[in-house]
């Protein structure tokens, strides 16, 4: 069988440098303190003023350094850790980048088309903002075509994080995987439903499904899907060999690469193959950051203003119950104290500390902007320098020239893969479903990341039209770069039936079905 075998370590041995970078950009990602401190700390322990692991040199020291990876002793309050989401930040931008403005996913089979339509209408473009949100926190991501009996619709794609998958690779192409998931856990037991992708000896992609009942770090017996509610829907399609058919070509999964190369775990046999994190190498400026925001709000709490009174000063609560000082208290009876050394009044000193607020904003600013040009986007997509007014499509590409160069690299690698996921689920359709379209015949174009500015256009349209150096077809194109030719044909017909029912103009060269203007004859 293709799945592990039994009473195995799971994930397997070498997944393990693959797996602690994924926990570290997934806890950075998530936003969660807490586990940013499990991931730095691997103490639970909070009265510990010092590990022996902080003066080690090497990645175990440095990471042991980290301020998220500090022990947390006596005096130390939760309330001075501030979290500064910048690694979500990034991962959403980035995706953004690449699917704020739609790609155009075209066929020239109909039936292909309406399938694809309806695909779009179904939120398959959400699916795939979605994945390259994940692969750019953790490198890298799959979709996977998925169809199930009690959906006649048809196959639809899904997203698996890279963090549950151990896959297979051959001159950086995926060709087989396992994704796992832990259904059921507690202290000693722990349910694991494994699914493993590989082609059959036809080529024709095939689903092995089993359910693994083990511990923390085992797979474990194979028990019958039936014995779990997560995999009893499965039983019934699954045959002998708990396997399930595509019935066509190719992987029913595909890898999605964030972007190469693989700084990092380049030496790793497995995760040289993997793509690299938006997160990567910069985990020590968020680090600081965090440290950088979490100095400024203890400023801010030292700086609240306080006053100081003598203990005679102040109101018994009752016996056991302590004192206090009313602040809001109008009158006071004399007092029979000795003078202070400013004078005769009553000794009451006042308390405000400086909030250093210049220094940390110029020095989070700083950090802020390293972690960003490292990441490869420029501070303008954050709205970092963004300078007021209007700007033209040549000024914003400009200011953000770093990002659009990076968005340009991912879709060099996005695109290829894209299609083959969206022609497997076309050919898993015909297959399976019987539906009308032709997996070969599909195309996807991603649109300009910024669109010129309409007035801009028609200023300049007007111009062309005035001097006479362009036809209604190459005016009505460059309008609407987005449209087909049969959409820009329709509007130019229309533009010329327009113009010939209100206006007595002479036709524009090149316009289409102009009449020959009346020539005089030549002289004898």
């Amino acid at each position: 069988m293709p799945l592990p075998r039994p009473n195995t370590l799971w994930p397997p041995a070498d997944f393990g440098n693959v797996a602690a970078k994924y926990a570290e950009h997934s806890a950075w990602y998530s936003g969660d303190p807490g586990e940013l401190q499990r991931v730095y700390t691997r103490v639970q322990s909070t009265t510990r003023i010092d590990k022996p692991a902080q003066y080690r040199g090497g990645a175990v020291g440095a990471v042991a350094r980290f301020w998220w990876g500090r022990p947390l002793g006596d005096l130390t309050k939760r309330r001075d850790f501030l979290h500064v989401p910048l690694a979500s930040d990034i991962c959403q931008a980035s995706a953004d980048l690449l699917f704020a403005e739609p790609p155009s996913i075209k066929s020239d089979h109909a039936g292909t088309q309406t399938l694809l339509d309806d695909l779009a209408d179904n939120g398959i473009l959400s699916t795939m903002a979605e994945s390259a949100e994940l692969s750019a926190a953790l490198g890298g991501g799959f979709q996977r075509v998925t169809w199930d009996a009690n959906r006649p619709e048809g196959a639809f794609i899904t997203n698996i994080d890279a963090d549950g998958a151990y896959p297979v690779f051959r001159w950086k192409e995926l060709v087989e995987v396992t994704f796992w998931w832990e259904v059921q856990a507690d202290d000693q037991v722990v349910w694991r439903h494994l699914e493993h992708h590989e082609l059959d000896s036809q080529g024709v992609g095939v689903i092995f499904h089993q359910l693994f009942k083990g511990t923390k770090d085992n797979l474990g017996t194979v028990h019958p899907l039936e014995e779990h509610p997560s995999t009893q829907a499965l039983a019934g399609a699954v045959d002998a060999e708990s396997k399930i058919s595509t019935q066509s070509p190719g992987l029913a999964v595909e890898y999605f690469p964030n972007q190469y190369p693989q700084r990092l775990l380049r030496k790793d046999p497995l995760g040289r193959n993997l793509g690299r994190s938006d997160l990567a190498g910069i985990e020590g400026i968020m680090d600081a950051i965090d440290e950088a925001y979490s100095s400024w709000m203890r400023d801010v709490r030292l700086g609240k203003g306080r006053i100081i009174v003598p203990g005679y000063m102040l109101q018994s609560a009752g016996r056991g119950q302590g004192a206090f000082f009313d602040l809001d208290q109008d009158v006071y009876e004399k007092l029979n104290v000795p003078p202070s050394t400013e004078g005769d009044g009553v000794p009451i000193t006042d308390v405000q500390f400086e909030i250093r607020v210049e220094q940390h904003a110029a020095t989070v600013t700083g950090l802020v902007k390293a972690a960003l040009r490292t990441a490869g986007y420029s501070a303008e997509t954050f709205g970092e320098d963004a300078g007021g007014g209007m700007k033209t499509a040549t000024e914003v590409v400009s200011e953000q020239n770093r990002s659009y160069l990076t968005r340009d690299r991912k879709i060099r690698l996005l695109m290829p893969r894209q299609l083959r996921i969206l022609r497997k689920l076309l050919a898993v359709d015909k297959a399976i479903f019987s539906k009308d379209v032709d997996p070969e015949q599909v195309d996807m174009e991603f649109a300009d990341a910024v669109q010129a500015d309409p007035e801009a256009l028609a200023r300049t349209a007007q111009a062309l039209r005035v001097a006479q150096a362009a036809s209604t077809k190459t005016l009505v194109s460059a309008q609407h770069p987005d449209w087909d030719a049969k959409q820009i044909d329709d509007e130019v017909a229309l533009i010329v039936a327009e113009n010939s029912m209100s206006v007595d103009l002479p036709p524009m060269p090149g316009d289409p079905e102009a009449e020959p203007a009346d020539v005089p004859p030549a002289p004898e």
